[in-house]
């Protein structure tokens, strides 16, 4: 399914790490709460680690993390792999000059945005974020990265949501998710 796959024991630890919060924010929709896994030291730093682990000693350059919980992962994998840490987020947050993706949503259309000088051309970048879903916020990371000019090496997750096929959305990306939902 990902082009590396964390071990059983790893994920089972992780997934019991993360708190189920059924019907919410609405009935019908499970809730996987990731902030109980950030809680728990020792399972976050298996994360992180199953994240870097396989790119120490890469030539890569940048980590690029989504907003919001996406600049949590993104900071400590950067400072693992001791590579810098672009944001990218939720359009009118950042100060300077940007560039910006749109992606549809359920009821409309939302955009995220990079500053443009965040990556040089040629740069190698990972894109991680905390989960995947449908696939439009990350999708929109994607093109920035790419608009940029940076070579796009990997999008990693903490969970995916299988069913709704958002890692199709991604064009091509080589994705890690390290915990699986139906």
């Amino acid at each position: 399914m990902d082009s590396r796959t964390p071990d059983q024991p790893l994920v089972a630890d992780l997934r019991d790490a993360i708190r189920e919060i059924p019907d919410f924010p609405k009935e019908g929709i499970r809730f996987y709460d990731i902030t109980t896994l950030f809680a728990d030291a020792r399972c976050f730093q298996r994360a992180i680690d199953a994240l870097a682990n396989p790119h120490i000693g890469e030539p890569i350059d940048f980590v690029v993390g989504i907003d919001a919980r996406g600049f949590i992962l993104g900071a400590a994998l950067a400072y693992k792999l001791c590579k810098g840490l672009v944001v990218v987020r939720k359009k009118g947050k950042l100060p300077a000059r940007t560039r910006s993706a749109s992606y549809a949503l359920e009821y409309g259309v939302d955009e995220v945005e990079m500053h443009q000088d965040a990556l040089p051309p040629g740069a190698r970048v990972i894109i991680v974020d905390d989960l995947l879903a449908t696939g439009g916020t990350a999708s929109a990371a994607v093109q920035l990265v790419r608009d940029s000019g940076a070579e796009l090496i990997e999008c990693a997750f903490l969970v995916e949501l299988d069913s709704l096929g958002g890692r199709k959305r991604l064009d091509g990306c080589p994705v890690v998710s390290l915990v699986h939902y139906p």
